[in-house]
């Protein structure tokens, strides 16, 4: 006997595809009643790891570190310098890595704004401990158009599946456009160049891919030819 779907073979036993997971059914022949083709699994089920117990140890594991840079650092300079930047790190990896794995399904609508208010905290750090004047006029303009563009592209995803297409080619167009601002920024708070030089390379390409997306999301007949030929 075999399955009808993906025509390997099936032994007498089987009510179901092993491959394709098709159900097996022929009118004219009654079910075998035959040994299953695979020996029973007997291995025992391993009881859940508790992911409470796992996040408290790796909390410990990250909060360690973090006092022994402050204790080493205020042991030898007598206040605090470089353990700050060490301690923002590992609050920002924590924030970024750790704290969605508290929850059994973390909401990305939620968790992708906290982590651009963590960036841009932790940049706000780095500006005043090295007496710098590059956080208003470059970081927090670059970290908020970049948290603006994420988080819309996380909550139409989220809100509207069926245009995802539309949603990742305007992203991409849009990404291009970031990186204009991002050399834009950098020429007037630096005073690198007076002309964009980089930036139009990633706009090209954004704007290439953005509107290929956008072509295939609109022409149907191309949308399903690339779904039969690469399963898309």
């Amino acid at each position: 006997m075999y399955c009808i779907k993906c025509g390997v073979e099936l032994a007498d036993s089987e009510r179901v595809c092993p491959l394709c997971g098709t159900r097996v059914f022929h009118p004219d022949l009654p079910c075998g009643q035959g040994e299953p083709p695979y020996p029973p699994d007997e291995h025992p089920c391993h009881e859940e790891v508790s992911r409470i117990g796992v996040m408290f140890v790796v909390s410990v594991c990250m909060l360690l570190p973090a006092v022994i840079s402050v204790l080493c650092d205020w042991r030898i300079n007598g206040h605090i310098t470089w353990s700050g930047f060490a301690v923002g790190g590992l609050v920002l990896l924590y924030i970024l890595a750790a704290l969605p794995m508290w929850f059994k399904q973390p909401d990305p609508v939620i968790f992708v704004p906290v982590d651009f208010a963590a960036i841009a905290l932790f940049l706000l750090y780095v500006n005043y401990a090295t007496g710098g004047h590059w956080y208003l006029s470059f970081a927090l303009p670059v970290t908020g158009a970049a948290a603006l563009l994420v988080c819309a592209m996380v909550t139409l995803l989220k809100y509207l599946p069926g245009a995802a297409l539309y949603i990742c080619g305007g992203a991409l167009i849009l990404s291009g456009g970031l990186a204009v601002l991002v050399e834009f920024l950098l020429n007037l708070t630096f005073g690198l160049h007076d002309t964009f030089l980089w930036s139009i390379y990633p706009l090209a390409v954004g704007v290439v891919l953005g509107a290929m997306l956008l072509v295939i999301a609109v022409s149907k007949p191309l949308r399903r030819s690339l779904h039969r030929k690469f399963f898309l």
